[in-house]
């Protein structure tokens, strides 16, 4: 997977907008224009799309680790400068506080099975014997079982407005 799905498939996930994003990054001490940010989303295919390098994502998932679990005080981590599948494995278990039943559990949910033990081969050192890659086929459907659990529904103008004359109508019925 590259980096560009992954950071596609959490705005998405999270109905997070330019904004957002932004403040992401910001929150983990890097700066972006909305401009860089349109451009990583962009289709592969699009004549404006930019690849997101290693330390981009790193800085969005940091920010993203102190969006959803608080900012640490002190010194921020740095960004790394080259990602794996695994540290970004990490970092979204960190970030949404999943152990490692949880884990298994929601990738359960969308029909992968995966075992504590492979599991935990993925945050072994690379040196250490048990050590496993994470194949973009695990960061895919846990991705997928993000977005099937922690969705957020995007809200439209129109819905908006329809729900306000709703409650207008149904305050006025009651008076």
């Amino acid at each position: 997977m590259n980096n560009n799905d992954v950071l596609r498939r959490l705005r998405y996930t999270f109905n997070y907008n330019d904004k957002q994003m932004i403040a992401l990054f910001l929150s983990a001490g890097v700066q972006v224009t909305r401009e860089q940010v349109s451009q990583w989303l962009k289709k592969d295919n699009d004549a404006d799309f930019v690849n997101c390098h290693d330390t981009e994502l790193a800085a969005f998932l940091n920010g993203f680790i102190n969006e959803k679990r608080g900012k640490k005080e002190g010194v921020q981590l740095t960004p790394e400068k080259r990602l794996t599948n695994n540290i970004v494995l990490t970092k979204l278990k960190i970030a949404l506080n999943l152990k490692a039943e949880e884990l298994i559990e929601l990738l359960n949910s969308v029909d992968f099975s995966l075992n504590k033990a492979e599991l935990s081969a993925f945050s072994r050192k690379i040196d250490h014997k048990h050590y496993r890659e994470c194949k973009d086929q695990v960061l895919r459907n846990l991705l997928q079982a993000i977005d099937k659990k922690y969705h957020v529904a995007r809200t439209t103008k129109r819905d908006n407005k329809s729900s306000s004359k709703t409650n207008s109508q149904d305050y006025s019925q009651s008076n």
